[in-house]
């Protein structure tokens, strides 16, 4: 069973060159300490100071994201801004083209160096751009049933997200978690780490079990809110289950279901735990996300997004919904694209 469980860094704000170094360096090391060899390290150097460049020259700067898959082991740089967007996706990935006085070979580099590339944008709104670099030649996630993409970032000033997410996938089944600890810093990220770890343990239990087995054992700690979806292709179905403000939300045909979480917080209160079934089509897109991104986004406003990469999704939902003062989690998946 392929088992998705990421490490995050805060964000890397890049609106000058000299931002593009540091960035690059950090985001290296992380690769490294994950199993990149020299040659892929490489590739992820490149990747980071063709689309910090991007950021700085056509965007009046952005944002560098940054996400650590364990298993398969990969490093995913998705880059966002609020610019003006791109015109045409096809030719700003033509080698020589540029609008900006530069060779123009960054975003064809990048297509190149990578093993995953794809791109969003809205005129006006923005881009954002996702590019994973992964310790093998596979495409990450071949096999499985979802593509999934995620945002997950600390507060700021907190070096440590106390939010959390992983996700389970044995080839027919999927199992997604998303938890958010109580407060912020060390120990709600202890909490987080916990409620994951209880995941782990037995990831193709039933969501409502989950969710009951997460609850014994938080007992003790700060406690969270979590939920946890298994999707099942082979029944056209969504199984979830919830205690808290974790939210929950399959889009089809361009509208959004939310699902059902009941009141409480794990490891602390919890009255009966109700597991939910929803229906789950070819187009589905499933999200879920802490409290620390804004409720009332409507995918109807992003035009062509469900159909993009998940990380895209979970990118532009954090660029535009993001409350600011907490940590903020986002976790997209839908039907693997072989």
């Amino acid at each position: 069973m392929d088992m998705m469980v990421a490490r995050t860094v805060p964000p890397f704000a890049v609106h000058e060159p000299s931002q593009i170094g540091e960035a690059r360096r950090r985001i290296v090391e992380l690769g490294a300490s994950i199993g990149l060899d020299s040659d892929r390290q490489g590739r992820l150097a490149l990747v980071v100071n063709e689309l910090g460049s991007n950021l700085v020259k056509h965007a009046s700067g952005g944002v560098l994201l940054i996400g650590a898959v364990e298993t398969p082991a990969a490093i995913e740089v998705l880059a966002i801004d609020r610019g003006a967007g791109m015109a045409s996706v096809a030719e700003c990935f033509r080698d020589g083209y540029s609008t900006a006085g530069s060779p123009g070979t960054g975003l064809g580099a990048v297509q190149r160096l990578a093993a995953l590339v794809d791109v969003y944008t809205m005129q006006p709104g923005g881009t954002a751009i996702v590019a994973r670099v992964a310790a093998e030649a596979r495409r990450a996630g071949g096999g499985t049933v979802l593509d999934v993409g995620a945002v997950s970032v600390p507060k700021t000033g907190e070096v440590v997200c106390g939010d959390g997410f992983a996700v389970a996938d044995d080839g027919e089944r999927a199992s997604v978690i998303v938890v958010d600890g109580l407060g912020h810093g060390p120990g709600a990220a202890a909490a987080a780490r916990l409620a994951v770890r209880a995941f782990e343990a037995e990831p193709g239990r039933p969501p409502g079990a989950q969710v009951a087995a997460i609850h014994d054992a938080l007992r003790g700690s700060r406690g969270a809110a979590v939920a946890v979806a298994r999707v099942d292709g082979a029944r056209g179905v969504v199984d979830y289950a919830g205690l808290g403000n974790i939210a929950g939300t399959i889009v089809s045909g361009g509208v959004g279901r939310h699902l059902v979480s009941g009141n409480g917080t794990a490891g602390h209160e919890a009255g009966r735990i109700n597991q939910f079934t929803y229906p789950w089509v070819d187009d589905a897109l499933l999200v879920m996300h802490s409290d620390g991104l804004g409720s009332r986004w409507q995918i109807e406003r992003y035009p062509g997004l469900p159909a993009r990469h998940p990380s895209l999704v979970a990118g532009v939902l954090y660029r535009d919904w993001s409350r600011g003062r907490d940590d903020v989690t986002v976790v997209a998946a839908r039907r693997r694209v072989a």
